[in-house]
Formats: structure tokens, sequence, C-alpha cells
């Protein structure tokens, strides 16, 4: 491919589908898109190592070797998608302008590509320590790519390439998704005295979780860069028939979590909410439970890779802007095992995951530039 452009490099992984399997039975998965990176790795003068702890997501580690004595750099990037239907043409990338179009562009192609472009370049200059490019899979589902990455990697620092407009985001929120199973007793609509309504004793439950995220949760302490912390009823679905009491009705709660919460004292919330409705409702009955996490993560803003970040950006030229990142990120899984990890990239995260999604061409090589000041000033 020779030395492409962070652009062509994110074009050409636009047009491999990599659409995640377990979001959308059939996904192509990531296995194209990593036998490209190897291939790409080696025309660069980079090693690439494949990991396939699960059999047909395979990650690869990118790394430009430098000569000793110097701190290591990790950039992370996810190879995954999510599904495409709605798209025209989705794997089919488009310029128009200073727009490049097509799944995968912003979240996170072009993040991954001038992560790679960043470290081949400065590279190229000579740097005591490592640059590590994990181009992980997963991370659209449960980050599987990651959680093996780090089995193999260790890094004084890493930055997550996610969309941030090039602002810096050394924090965002966690989540915590919680089954809840409201039981009643079936019954023919007649029989008030028999049967015991699951939807309605739902709908009490639902107003009590609507009193802890518009009452409770605002009268919390907020993260300075995060703000308060959410809940919302994802998904509900319930009853038998138009003369039947429903037997119940399953509800789906999502509670967005701020750094210094945790998916267990959500849990703890839902049940407390269960146990208000019970206390006035003697045939209330529910079942809770964890069904999937994931932690927040929260780097300090005077942390030392916040520090060095802002200076590459104030190099090239760039504002220095510090904010919360909405979405969820592989960052909370590197600073739960000790790699102090924060967000920067190109695109806006608004475009994630929609049926039009791009990147600004420019911004994406305002980006590259800056991971390449930071690349060669932190492991120089």
């Amino acid at each position: 491919m020779g030395r492409v452009t962070a652009a062509d490099l994110t074009a050409a992984l636009v047009a491999i589908d990599s659409v995640n399997p377990a979001l959308v039975p059939g996904g192509a998965g990531e296995a194209e898109i990593a036998a490209f990176l190897v291939g790409w790795a080696a025309e660069n003068g980079l090693e690439a190592r494949v990991l396939e702890a699960t059999p047909g997501r395979p990650s690869v580690i990118v790394t430009a070797r430098g000569r000793g004595g110097g701190r290591t750099l990790l950039l992370c990037g996810h190879t995954d998608t999510v599904g495409v239907d709605g798209m025209a043409a989705p794997h089919t990338p488009r310029r128009d302008g200073d727009r490049l179009y097509g799944r995968g562009t912003c979240d996170m192609k072009a993040g991954l590509a001038a992560a790679l472009i960043a470290a081949r370049d400065a590279a190229a200059g000579g740097l005591a320590g490592d640059v590590v490019v994990a181009c992980v899979a997963d991370e659209e589902h449960a980050s599987l790519g990651v959680q093996e990455a780090l089995e193999h990697v260790r890094a004084d620092a890493a930055i997550v390439t996610e969309p941030t407009r090039l602002a810096i985001m050394p924090a965002h929120k966690g989540f915590a998704w919680i089954d809840v199973t409201v039981r009643g007793r079936a019954a023919h609509g007649s029989r008030h005295d028999v049967g015991v309504d699951a939807i309605r004793h739902a709908g009490l439950l639902l107003a009590e979780l609507d009193a802890l995220d518009a009452e409770e949760l605002t009268r919390r302490p907020e993260h300075p860069l995060l703000g308060r912390a959410s809940l919302h009823a994802s998904t509900v679905g319930g009853g038998i028939g138009l003369s039947t009491y429903p037997d119940r009705c399953a509800l789906t709660i999502e509670r967005r979590t701020i750094p210094g919460e945790s998916a267990r004292s959500a849990l703890a919330e839902v049940e407390a909410a269960c146990d208000r409705v019970r206390a006035r409702r003697a045939t209330f009955e529910a079942d809770v439970s964890l069904a999937f996490a994931q932690p927040p993560s929260d780097v300090a803003v005077e942390a030392p890779i916040v520090r060095a970040l802002a200076a590459a950006l104030a190099d090239a030229g760039e504002p220095v802007h510090v904010a919360g990142m909405s979405a969820w990120t592989d960052a909370a899984l590197l600073n739960d095992a000790g790699i102090p990890a924060i967000c920067f990239g190109p695109g806006d995260i608004s475009l994630a995951h929609a049926h039009e999604e791009w990147v600004p061409i420019s911004e994406l090589h305002r980006a590259t530039d800056v991971l390449a000041r930071l690349v060669a000033s932190w492991c120089g």
C-alpha cells in the first residue's frame, strides 16, 4: 500500500466489512480486517501480533519498537462496527468535499487509522520507548479484544482514539443493565379476587424508578466533567390476552454510572425500589438481576498523559478543550488494569451508529498530526 495518508487508510478499513457478529447474527467479524492490518504493518516496517483466544474474533497488536529506555504509549481502537441496516453501500467509502462517508468512518476506523499512521511516522524519526497500537475486536459488544490485549500489553499510558472532535476526554460514564421480572397471577379478567396484575405492579415500580432518576439522583454530587448519573427503562414486555390478568411483566433498566458508583450499588437501588412497592402492595413480587455492566472511567485532568496531550495539541496550534465523554469506551478497562487511558480522536460521537456516518477528512489529518507529536514527546 505504501506510505498512505490517514484518510487513505481509513477508506481501506471502511471497505472491509467488520460488522460484529455478536450484534448481528452472520456478521462478518474481524478476521478480514485483522489480516489486512497484519499486511499493512509488514509493509510499513512495524511488528504485528494476532491474538485470537475467541475463534474468529482476532485482534492485532501493532508495535513500533523503540531503542529502549523510554516510556511506552498505547494507542487503542476497535475494528468492529455495528450493523448496517438502512445504509446504502455502507462499505463503499465515499469522499464528498471534506467528508469521508461509510460505516465505521466515525466509530472508529478513522481514529484507528490516525493511530496507525501516527505510530508509523513517529517511529521513522527514532524513539526510545515503544508505541503500541491495539486494534481490538468486539468493543461494540463485550470488549473481548481489549481484555485479551491486556494479557499481553503493558504501557505507561493510553489514548483510545474514539471520536471526540479533538477534545481531550479523560472520563466517561459506565452502565449497568438490570433485568426485572415482575410476577403476577394469571386469571380470567372477571376474577379480580384471584388475578394479580403484573403489568400494573410494574407500573408502580417504574414510578419509583422515575422518582429515583428525577429526584434522588439529581440531588447527589455531580462529576465535574460528566454531570449526574441517570436511569431509564430500556425495554418492557408482558401480557397474555385482553381478558387475562398478566402473570408476568419483564423490564430492562439501564443505569448510567459515574465514577465512584458501581454496578452493585445500581442493582441495590432497583432492589430498594422493589421493596418500597412491596411495602404498599403485599402481592407485589419481583426478581431482580444484573444482566451486564461496564465500569465508568476517570483520569485526573492534571495526570501526565492529559498534560502531554494538551501540550501536543498546543504545539500543533490546536485549541485545548477538556470534556467528558458521553459514551462508554474501552478506556474503562484499560484504567481498571492500571493503564491511565483517555479518549481523543477525530469525528463526532453523535454520528456513531447513524445511518449516515462520516468523518471530516481535515480533522482526521489534524488528529494524526497531534498523535504523532504526542508519540514523539511521550516515547522520545
